[in-house]
């Protein structure tokens, strides 16, 4: 038999993957004429892999089996499957929703802002441009409100499953976002990474002043900050799991060894290799070949 060098991983909402549909792929799977052993659960009902001896073709006809069933699927290389760093957006990735929408609807601006938002999350608009426009509504807005904000930060379920789990496995794990610090720090905590980048909201008197602090953390500097930090442990950006969701996370997504891109934009997602558009943050440790069982939280 040939070598089993790739993995056909599943993944969706607990109860979501049942066994009728993983024995329909497999004959999916055989009719294609792809060569793969039996599956094995990684948390049943809702992940599992197929140990399988090619990449070409699997992802498409596994699709193609699925029909509009709500299961993510990858097709990795099985060999360095677990990355030794973690860099993950925050806003949208990590936490709920965008940070500056929320702090927006405290000047009364959201709807304006959040469109600004979008546009540039679907790489409509330069992200700087985009920001610094966004941030210059925010004008006058006493700083209290970045308080309020930060303690209604939610975590992503899973996102703190996926943290512990792969820092327990002695991976180093960095929020990179560009939004602020006056975030990033308190998720960065909240989270359990071990460090954040981001911008900084420039305040003075109390009060928002309209501006961000310069140089912004925009899609190179997320991409420098990646490699940055995997250059710092000795590694490189093929020992990278990237996540994220807008187009300021693509160069990151793209360009590291393992890139996911999360609930994504579609400008994002259309050309992103790994999606996942139904499970939650949990879906990037069965990428990694993960069981359940050894998932942490603290």
């Amino acid at each position: 038999m040939n070598f089993m060098d790739f993995a056909l991983i599943l993944a969706a909402a607990p109860g979501a993957l049942d066994d009728s549909t993983v024995h329909a792929l497999s004959r999916a799977l055989q009719v294609a004429g792809i060569v793969a052993d039996a599956p094995a659960w990684l948390a049943p009902g809702e992940s599992c892999e197929f140990p399988v001896t090619q990449e070409r073709g699997v992802e498409a006809t596994v699709r193609a089996a699925l029909g509009a069933r709500p299961i993510d699927v990858a097709v990795l290389a099985r060999a360095d499957r677990r990355k030794r760093i973690l860099v993950a957006d925050m806003d949208s990735t990590i936490v709920r929703g965008e940070s500056l929408d929320e702090l927006a609807a405290h000047a009364g601006v959201k709807d304006r802002v959040a469109a600004l938002t979008a546009r540039a999350m679907n790489a409509e608009v330069p992200y700087g441009d985009s920001l610094r426009q966004r941030v210059a509504l925010l004008a006058g807005l006493s700083a209290t409100a970045i308080g309020t904000v930060r303690d209604g930060l939610e975590l992503m379920p899973g996102a703190k499953a996926l943290v512990a789990t792969m820092r327990a496995d002695g991976a180093h794990a960095v929020l990179v976002t560009s939004g602020f610090a006056e975030f990033s720090s308190a998720v960065r905590a909240r989270a359990g990474f071990d460090a954040d980048v981001s911008n900084t909201l420039e305040i003075a008197d109390g009060k928002l002043t309209g501006r961000v602090r310069e140089p912004i953390l925009d899609r190179d500097g997320k991409t420098a900050a990646m490699r940055a930090a995997a250059a710092g442990l000795g590694l490189s950006a093929a020992d990278v799991l990237a996540v994220g969701d807008g187009a300021n996370d693509l160069g990151m997504i793209l360009g590291a060894g393992l890139g996911v891109a999360f609930h994504a934009k579609p400008a994002v997602a259309a050309r992103a290799r790994v999606r996942v558009e139904h499970a939650d943050l949990t879906a990037l440790l069965y990428f990694q070949g993960y069981r359940k069982s050894e998932f942490r939280t603290n």
